[in-house]
C-alpha cells in the first residue's frame, strides 16, 4: 500500500485536473517494481492519495472482497466506503 500527497508539487498539475492520478501513478509505479509477483500470487496495488482517491485496481479488490464474503456468508453488505476514483 502506498499513499502519495495529492497536493504534492510533483502530483499538482495532475491532481488537479484528473482525479486519482497521483493514486494511478503510484499504483503503476508498484506494478512495475512488484510486477513478477503475478506470477506466483495475485497481487492488485493499493494506493490511495491523501485526499481520498483510491486507484481503481484498489477498488476493484475491495469489491471482490465483499463479492466473496456475500458468496460465503450469504449476507449482502454494504460499500464500505465512497473510494471512488472519482473522489475530488
Amino acid at each position: 500500500m502506498t499513499v502519495p500527497d495529492t497536493f504534492a508539487d510533483s502530483h499538482i498539475g495532475d491532481t488537479a485536473t484528473e482525479p486519482a492520478a497521483a493514486a494511478n501513478k503510484a499504483a503503476v509505479n508498484k506494478i512495475a517494481k512488484y510486477g513478477e509477483l503475478a506470477n506466483t500470487h495475485i497481487f492488485f496495488p493499493v494506493a490511495i492519495e491523501t485526499a481520498g482517491a483510491w486507484n481503481h485496481l484498489a477498488i476493484e479488490l475491495v469489491q471482490e472482497i465483499g463479492r466473496r464474503t456475500t458468496a460465503v456468508t450469504g449476507e449482502p453488505i454494504e460499500s464500505p466506503c465512497s473510494c471512488s476514483s472519482d473522489s475530488p
